[in-house]
């Protein structure tokens, strides 16, 4: 899933709309207010764009070999993990798992199909209604 980050963007956008929408309650004119999604979603994605860049290039510079694919540990004697048939030995391995959405089958939840996962709102072009 791809919430962290960018989610909290989203949701400080969502606070600064409700802030906007009880102005009045404490005085403050705001006619006019309108928001561009387009501008937030880019904004959103240069910023993630951006902090991962950061943290690939702090791993390159720590000396730290990246190796990306589906890998497991193995039952050699030194930690070792094969990744996609291949085999690397060190002293010390992290595995970053990552993930996938899932979605469950409208027979286990009625309806399911009709919602949207993360990855899927981040996608969206246009704000939805």
């Amino acid at each position: 899933s791809t919430w962290g980050l960018p989610g909290q963007v989203m949701w400080n956008t969502a606070v600064h709309a409700e802030f906007i929408h009880d102005h009045a309650d404490y005085g403050f004119e705001t006619p006019g207010v309108k928001f561009n999604w387009r501008t937030i979603k880019e904004k959103r994605d240069a910023y993630v764009r951006r902090l991962n860049e950061i943290y690939e290039n702090n791993v390159k510079k720590a000396h730290i070999d990246i190796i990306r694919g589906y890998g497991k540990f193995t039952s050699d004697p030194e930690p070792t993990i094969e990744v996609e048939g291949k085999k690397y030995t060190a002293p010390h391995i992290l595995i970053a798992t990552g993930g996938h959405p899932a979605v469950p089958p409208d027979s286990d939840v009625p309806g399911a199909s009709l919602g949207m996962t993360s990855d899927g709102f981040f996608e969206l072009e246009e704000l939805p209604r």
